[in-house]
C-alpha cells in the first residue's frame, strides 16, 4: 500500500471534485450540495479518507462512524442534539463520535479533509 499526499488540500480546483449530490436531510433553502475527492476506502469499505466540500444550508446530521476532519476553509455549525453549539471555522479539527446527532449549518462554502473509521 502507498502512502498519498495530497498538495494544497484547500485549493484542490472544483473541476477535481466529483459531485456527490444533495445532503440528505435538508431543513428549508437553500439545500447543500456536496462536492469530494475519495483518496482512499479500506477493503471492507468501512475506512475511508478524502475532501468534502459543502456550500450553505441546514440539515439533520447522524454520525454513522467514527469522524475526524480538519476544516481548510469556511464556516459551519453544529449543534448536538440537546443544544450545545459547536462553531467550527477554517484552520479547526473536529472529532465526532458514532452516534452523535443534531443539525449541521453551513454559513460559508466549508471545505474539509476527513478520516472516517
Amino acid at each position: 500500500m502507498q502512502a498519498q499526499v495530497l498538495k494544497q488540500a484547500a485549493r484542490i480546483a472544483e473541476a477535481g471534485l466529483d459531485d456527490w449530490g444533495a445532503v440528505e436531510q435538508p431543513i428549508g433553502i437553500p439545500v447543500s450540495h456536496t462536492r469530494g475527492k475519495l483518496l482512499h476506502r479500506g477493503a471492507d469499505g468501512a475506512n475511508e479518507v478524502g475532501v468534502w466540500v459543502c456550500t450553505p444550508g441546514k440539515w439533520r446530521c447522524v454520525v454513522e462512524r467514527d469522524e475526524f476532519c480538519h476544516f481548510l476553509s469556511g464556516r459551519c455549525t453544529y449543534i448536538v442534539d440537546g443544544g450545545d453549539s459547536l462553531r467550527i471555522e477554517a484552520g479547526d479539527a473536529a472529532f465526532f463520535p458514532a452516534g452523535w446527532s443534531g443539525t449541521c449549518e453551513v454559513i460559508d462554502t466549508v471545505r474539509k479533509t476527513y478520516m472516517i473509521r
